[in-house]
């Protein structure tokens, strides 16, 4: 196994699967609750590739600061059994099963992309419209994937972060260790 030094995760090379983006955040408990999150999700994929971790404002209601990142893994799972895992592994840490989009989040994880796919199927819609919309979400992916190219713009993250206009949404990278190894280190 290989470090990927620019996002302070393992990564193993030539592992069969489609390539999926997660997005993932807390605000309650943040450190706990993305580390047990991040273990949840090793134990499902194994491997995980590690955007920095950013704190960045609730948005859409008033609450706690978000410790938000992205990882990027490979699976065979169908999406739609991938979403199924995902959510009850949201529930497991405390996210009611009614619980509101806007509103503070043990840990909340969301399919970002599924290789290049693009539609809606079932509650999944891809690529997630958040992508475009949230400094928390694009700013991390575009750290991990800077090359990879939108699904629907056909523009590189990086060049979409580029263009993006921060002024409203505030970002900072925060120092964050999982399992013994610095995932994010501040600015």
């Amino acid at each position: 196994m290989a470090e990927a030094e620019d996002v302070g995760v393992i990564v193993e090379a030539g592992v069969p699967g489609l390539m999926m983006a997660l997005g993932i955040g807390s605000n309650i408990e943040r450190e706990r609750y993305i580390a047990a999150g991040l273990d949840a999700l090793q134990g499902l994929f194994h491997q995980l590739v590690l955007s920095p971790v950013y704190n960045s404002p609730a948005i859409g209601f008033e609450g706690q600061p978000f410790l938000n990142l992205v990882a990027a893994v490979q699976t065979e799972l169908p999406l739609l059994e991938m979403a199924a895992q995902l959510r009850h592994i949201e529930v497991e840490y405390g996210r009611p099963a009614n619980a509101t989009r806007f509103s503070p989040r043990h840990l909340d994880i969301d399919i970002l992309t599924y290789d290049d796919v693009v539609g809606s199927f079932g509650s999944v819609t891809l690529p997630r419209d958040e992508i475009l919309q949230h400094a928390f979400v694009l700013c991390p992916l575009a750290e991990l994937a800077p090359d990879s190219v939108h699904p629907v713009l056909k523009q590189s993250y990086r060049s979409l972060w580029s263009a993006f206009d921060r002024a409203d949404q505030p970002l900072r990278k925060v120092d964050f260790t999982w399992r013994g190894r610095a995932i994010s280190t501040a600015d």
